[in-house]
């Protein structure tokens, strides 16, 4: 292990302002570090469209839908939002649908002053609905979050009033990153050796040339 991947993986949680230049690379680094290869991916974007802060996780679907994603399975976007309606429902489509899933959970958050616009990576599950003070089952075994807005008095108002630019930049440096992620994990698999039969490769060395 190189001194940077050292870095990366020290920490359980790795927060970037989403002008940070060191964002692209330190999410995707830190995914490549934390995301087992051999389970499936799934992306769980939280949130509604009838709120402008709580509409960050379905933008990211939706901007990561329309980038094709080639390795990674994305549920949440503007048409097809997942809320706290359907949460359990879509939690419980997932386990069917995919052998052991490996989920990231991504959602809106609200925080400090100092703190709206970062953009926080870290293991163990997303709690939605915690702002609002809503009772929802933790999901993923990692999360990405962004911080929209300031926490502390009437939170719904707050989400409701949230400034969509601020919403709008966050969701596209979120969705690079993880685009970027699946198109480096289609990498790593075409740089693969393929594996040779020895036995095979001998006699293909020894056969008689025809006349």
């Amino acid at each position: 292990m190189n001194l940077k991947q050292r870095l990366f993986s020290q920490k359980t949680e790795h927060r970037y302002h989403f002008e940070d230049e060191q964002l692209m690379l330190g999410v995707t680094q830190t995914l490549k570090e934390w995301v087992p290869a051999n389970r499936e991916i799934v992306i769980v974007c939280i949130g509604t469209d009838r709120s402008t802060g709580d509409s960050l996780g379905p933008l990211i679907g939706t901007l990561l839908e329309e980038s094709h994603l080639q390795r990674i399975h994305v549920y949440g976007t503007l048409n097809e939002p997942v809320h706290a309606v359907n949460l359990n429902e879509k939690l419980e489509l997932i386990q069917k649908r995919y052998h052991r899933p490996y989920i990231i959970g991504i959602d809106a958050c609200l925080g400090k002053l100092s703190s709206v616009g970062n953009i926080i990576l870290g293991q163990g599950p997303v709690k939605p609905g915690a702002a609002v003070k809503k009772q929802l089952p933790d999901v993923g075994e990692i999360h990405l979050t962004g911080v929209v807005n300031v926490s502390g008095f009437m939170e719904y108002f707050v989400l409701q009033n949230t400034r969509l630019n601020i919403v709008m930049q966050m969701a596209k440096k979120m969705a690079k990153a993880l685009q970027t992620f699946d198109e480096d994990m289609g990498k790593a698999e075409i740089s693969k050796p393929i594996p040779t039969d020895p036995l095979t490769t001998k006699r293909k060395r020894w056969l008689p040339i025809k006349e």
